[in-house]
């Protein structure tokens, strides 16, 4: 039966769900925090982070006799974290908040953490806000300054002006375009096997057509 019916289920195992898990617990604490709960965008958003977690983990378990439904159901993951990108980058734009560039200090910090859990996530967000409000007050000592210290050396803050909301929202975008990466790569390669290995239907066919030819 294992030629028929080849490994399936391992969807825990992959790095799309995995990131994909923790952009869903994020977004479930970001839309508690900062979107009114009597928004639609809420739900909105809190659903298409679950049905980017769901749908890998069903088309996984689908891949034991249907890779046409692993392969659709990977993408309707994908588009689904689509979906939650466009949210959050609505939220940025509609609240005049920065959306910053990948390689953006801030982002760049992000990455270094590589949080594995919400706890984590606050974590980073809480310092950069911390490192921002500190760094904004070491500025205006210096730009209040008598003019004989205006030299003064002081670095520029990576991240001026920024709140926690910004600073999570950025984060999100982050994780969800490595989680949209990892499910391009998961799709390129499920497209690859259908096309070079065929589904259920073709492996039955030819068990069947095999062991007819064995029999007396």
């Amino acid at each position: 039966m294992s030629d028929l019916i080849p490994k399936h289920g391992g969807y825990r195992k992959l790095k799309s769900f995995q990131v994909a898990q923790l952009v869903y617990d994020i977004t479930v604490r970001f839309c508690d925090r900062y979107v009114d709960k009597f928004s639609r965008t809420k739900d909105q958003m809190v659903q298409a982070a679950r049905s980017g977690v769901q749908n890998i983990a069903e088309g996984s378990q689908a891949s034991a006799t249907s890779k046409k439904t692993e392969l659709k159901l990977t993408q309707v993951a994908r588009a689904s974290l689509e979906e939650l990108k466009l949210d959050y980058e609505d939220f940025l734009r509609q609240r005049g908040l920065a959306t910053l560039e990948p390689n953006h200090p801030v982002l760049t910090c992000f990455k270094q953490h590589k949080p594995q859990t919400v706890e984590a996530f606050a974590a980073w967000v809480e310092e950069e806000r911390r490192r921002s409000t500190d760094e904004q007050g070491r500025t205006q000592t210096v730009t209040d300054a008598p003019r004989s210290n205006s030299s003064m050396p002081v670095r520029e803050s990576p991240c001026q002006s920024m709140t926690s909301a910004c600073l999570a929202a950025n984060g999100a975008l982050s994780l969800l375009n490595l989680a949209c990466y990892f499910l391009d790569r998961q799709v390129e390669r499920l497209a690859l096997d259908f096309e070079n290995e065929g589904g259920f239907t073709e492996r039955l066919y030819k068990m069947r057509t095999a062991k007819r030819r064995n029999q007396p």
